[in-house]
């Protein structure tokens, strides 16, 4: 079983692009594994109760002993588990961490639009409530 599993976009041309870097330096490893989300057979109990709609938010992986974890530390475990770590360690820094994480978070918000994919509204038609994934936003923002 790897030790980290990461959730991505399958359609996104920059996070095929980052799977690529991260499988060519886990190489026969396999500390890391992959789960397309945006494969019509993604199923959420499979993978922590991670909705279609919040893997498509935000950035997600699965510890080998099933917890979760989001954002900038997702890059920050997988990128340390592949030998790179020294890349995000800044992101570490107590001046850093804050002003990382909240591009971050305009990251997510605007990445779909950014590498051309549609609207979570379009991509979640007959895959998710997006009632539940607002309210879950809404709460994890504050």
């Amino acid at each position: 079983m790897a030790e980290l599993t990461l959730l991505f976009d399958g359609g996104c041309p920059l996070c095929l692009r980052e799977v690529k870097i991260l499988r060519r330096r886990d190489g026969s490893a396999g500390r890391l594994a992959f789960v397309d989300v945006d494969d019509l057979t993604y199923d959420p109990v499979r993978y922590g109760g991670i909705t279609y709609a919040d893997a498509m938010g935000r950035m997600h992986a699965l510890r080998a002993d099933g917890s979760v974890i989001r954002d900038v530390e997702v890059f920050r475990q997988a990128y340390g588990l592949v030998g790179l770590g020294w890349l995000y360690a800044p992101t570490r820094w107590p001046l850093l961490r804050p002003l990382v994480d909240g591009l971050y978070g305009l990251w997510a918000r605007w990445r779909l639009a950014v590498t051309g994919r549609p609207a979570l509204e379009v991509l979640c038609q007959g895959r998710c409530n997006l009632s539940t994934t607002a309210k879950t936003q809404t709460l994890g923002a504050s």
